[in-house]
């Protein structure tokens, strides 16, 4: 039941029809704005969400005509405080080169840390990337002089890797943080993400394939 109090009003002071909202998050949007809502809150779905990057079978890679793959670094390949690779992420990386995929590890964090754990695997990298924005996933491909049509983004955050490759038309695979704590600039992305978790599940928006 709506009072006149509940109702938006456009400017002049006239109220937007009762018939024309919507109920997102306890407020009321016109129709137009909710279903902006929801197109913001639909880049931030992954295309694929798996339990890690070892449940990623490069073979299927392959058999997707898949020749480049992006990923995150920081609680997606390993935990964000571990500096090296472990003889499992190793291995993924061979089986990768093994079935003629490119990898790029494209991070947020500073050259020392994603430098350190890249050069022993010779893994092409880029620090600093700034993601959400855009201008790191496309030197990436230009890099790997891959289509991306043909490549695909790997993260364990919504508001970095699944939005930045969402806005550029890549396949993006979500992955289950390595550990359950995260840096201190990662903790604020976190809690945006729960929020918009919770709103999209509330919405039946959660729609993604679980191949773990």
């Amino acid at each position: 039941m709506f009072s006149r109090s509940c109702l938006p009003a456009l400017p002049g002071g006239d109220l937007i029809p009762a018939f024309s909202l919507q109920r997102c998050g306890g407020i009321w949007y016109s129709k137009s704005r909710y279903r902006e809502v929801l197109r913001v809150l639909g880049k931030l779905m992954p295309n694929e969400f798996v339990e890690s990057i070892h449940h990623i079978d490069p073979e299927e890679l392959k058999k997707r005509k898949i020749r480049g793959v992006i990923t995150d670094l920081d609680n997606t390949l390993v935990e964000w405080n571990r500096p090296d690779a472990t003889p499992e992420v190793v291995e993924w990386f061979r089986r990768l080169r093994q079935a003629g995929i490119q990898v790029t590890v494209v991070s947020n964090n500073n050259r020392e840390r994603v430098h350190r754990f890249c050069e022993p695997l010779e893994a092409r990298f880029i620090w600093a990337a700034r993601k959400p924005l855009g201008q790191a996933f496309m030197r990436a491909v230009r890099d790997m002089n891959v289509p991306i049509e043909e490549t695909v983004v790997v993260g364990d955050q919504l508001f970095t890797d699944i939005l930045g490759g969402n806005l550029l038309g890549f396949h993006t695979i979500l992955v289950v943080p390595v550990a359950q704590t995260d840096g201190i600039l990662t903790r604020f992305n976190r809690l945006l993400e729960r929020i918009a978790l919770y709103w999209m599940r509330r919405k039946g928006m959660i729609s993604w394939t679980n191949k773990s």
